[in-house]
């Protein structure tokens, strides 16, 4: 009998063989046996794992890496609340409907992580020592709070309810962005919630104190965030468009990516919040939205232009809003970059810079329509891209931005983003639940080369094939039958990918040092979450045996 371990490696090899020719050679792309190399390890390319109705699949990664359950959401939170029990499930109902029923509790759905090694954590037990290593997530879906994976723990111990309301005593929102500032000494939750949304810091320590800053960088629907080593605060903006008369299934760009200059490093109460403008090659005038002309955005010469492989445009922070002369009420960012001239885009997620680069070199997602049906089509950003803005510093003022990746049907919805090593990036797909059905793939994770070609046809290696859990089965069957009353996405997303030696210095800001994960005794560890159905988070590691 064959055992687990080489299962898996066939599986990673072989993928599953239900699909359609046409659809496997589109998600595929020929790339199973393709490799890279990460911290001297060469990765093998996996297929991407199939959907259908009422089957189930595993995951699937490199077979030269393995990927260990770190918390799951049945696993039971040790201060856990009554709404609030679990680490992925909220106490509105049971894990999985059942018999005759379609109702089960709320899937909060863990997004980003952050990985922190710290000395002196404390939890609700003051007998226990909790560790060193942690892991950190504001909950997307259903209730918002934050908790923190005790990875040296045991199960009792295991996660840690951080908060659920904030300094007031008010509600947290739902988060979905997270990051850690050590010059502010606090965590950072981002709330994708348009103009409800915004920024809140958290202390590290036990029951987290929390604050909504949003008077200083402002409310929008926020994604991405991630500080560089001057102090400032980077926000990537997930703001969905209007669908167009002519396109109506494609959207118009109204996301922006911002930057938040603190008075002080680690002052995020006052300062100034910028919007970034990108200048157009055919006109020398600024790319902006136009509130009349939704079609026109859609598929303006500038948008081709945005997604054409070789173009540069030159790009300039213009600021926003400055608490010295504005106050510190809460305002609406998207609003005022429209008013600013500001360059939306068709939703970036999240950035983050590469390292080497001295802070200079930034890289963004761009999900794009997730609707394979969108009119914009490749050309015009309908499949989302990834993107580099390169400055002389972190706090230069104006750039240059260029596409690095264009995406298609078989790689499309690129959310979290994360260096494995100087020049290799991973993005990994939230390509939505509709997308999974038309394209006959779930999503994928993609580790993408910089410096490669791929204007030239070159393509990503896939070392993530995401696949469906029993529950989010359930949930994607219910969702399609269009059950009243039913509040679960279908399928998992994701998300969360994280690469991080949990240096809580400034020294240990994402692209200041070279990650080596995978890499025995560097201290660098690798995190990815499976969002929706059983919201596992996972850790990657290296399969020694698979090498």
């Amino acid at each position: 009998m064959e055992d687990a371990l080489t299962k898996r490696r066939t599986a990673g090899l072989v993928g599953g063989g239900l699909a359609a020719a046409t659809a496997l050679a589109m998600v595929t792309g020929g790339m199973g046996l393709a490799q890279e190399s990460v911290s001297g390890i060469s990765l093998h390319g996996v297929r991407a794992q199939h959907k259908a109705a009422g089957v189930w699949s595993p995951n699937v990664v490199s077979p030269e890496l393995a990927q260990v359950p770190v918390a799951q959401g049945a696993t039971r939170l040790e201060n856990g609340t009554r709404s609030i029990p679990y680490y992925g499930y909220l106490g509105d109902g049971p894990l999985v409907p059942l018999p005759g029923s379609s109702t089960e509790a709320t899937k909060t759905e863990p997004d980003k992580n952050t990985y922190l090694v710290l000395d002196g954590q404390t939890g609700p037990d003051t007998h226990f020592d909790y560790g060193h290593r942690f892991l950190f997530q504001g909950h997307e879906g259903g209730a918002g709070y934050i908790t923190r994976i005790n990875l040296d723990a045991n199960e009792q111990h295991r996660v840690t309810l951080m908060a659920d309301t904030d300094s007031s005593g008010d509600p947290l929102p739902t988060f979905d962005g997270s990051t850690y500032d050590p010059f502010a000494h606090r965590l950072l939750f981002t709330a994708e919630d348009g103009p409800d949304g915004g920024v809140w810091s958290a202390t590290l320590g036990f029951p987290s104190k929390v604050r909504d800053i949003s008077g200083a960088v402002g409310r929008g629907g926020y994604e991405g965030v991630q500080n560089d080593s001057a102090g400032n605060v980077w926000l990537v903006e997930d703001v969905g468009g209007a669908t167009g008369t002519q396109n109506p299934n494609a959207k118009q760009p109204n996301s922006f990516l911002y930057r938040f200059v603190p008075e002080q490093p680690g002052n995020l109460s006052a300062g100034r919040l910028q919007a970034l403008r990108v200048i157009s090659n055919r006109t020398g005038k600024a790319i902006t939205f136009h509130t009349d002309a939704v079609d026109s955005d859609i598929t303006s010469s500038d948008r081709k232009g945005l997604h054409t492989y070789g173009e540069h445009f030159t790009t300039r922070w213009v600021t926003i809003h400055d608490t010295a002369t504005d106050g510190t009420a809460p305002f609406d960012a998207n609003a005022l970059a429209k008013a600013a001239r500001a360059t939306p885009f068709k939703r970036p997620e999240n950035g983050v810079f590469q390292p080497g680069s001295h802070f200079g070199s930034f890289f963004f997602t761009e999900t794009g329509d997730t609707n394979l049906d969108t009119e914009a089509g490749a050309d015009l950003g309908g499949f989302g891209a990834l993107y580099r803005l390169q400055q002389s510093s972190p706090t230069a003022n104006t750039g240059r931005l260029s596409m690095f990746y264009r995406g298609d049907p078989a790689h499309t919805g690129l959310d979290n983003i994360s260096f494995f090593g100087r020049r290799q990036v991973v993005a990994v797909e939230d390509a939505s639940d509709d997308v999974h059905s038309q394209r006959n793939a779930l999503d994928s994770g993609y580790l993408f080369t910089v410096g490669a070609e791929y204007a030239g046809g070159k393509q990503p290696l896939r070392i993530i094939a995401e696949g469906r859990d029993p529950s989010a089965t359930i949930d994607s069957a219910l969702s399609d039958a269009a059950t009243a009353g039913f509040q679960n996405d279908g399928d998992n997303e994701l998300t969360g990918i994280h690469v991080s030696n949990g240096d809580p210095t400034r020294q240990g800001i994402l692209g200041a040092q070279i990650p080596r994960p995978f890499v025995p005794g560097s201290g660098w560890e690798a995190f990815y979450t499976a969002q929706h159905g059983d919201n596992v988070t996972y850790q990657l590691i290296a399969d020694r045996i698979g090498q």
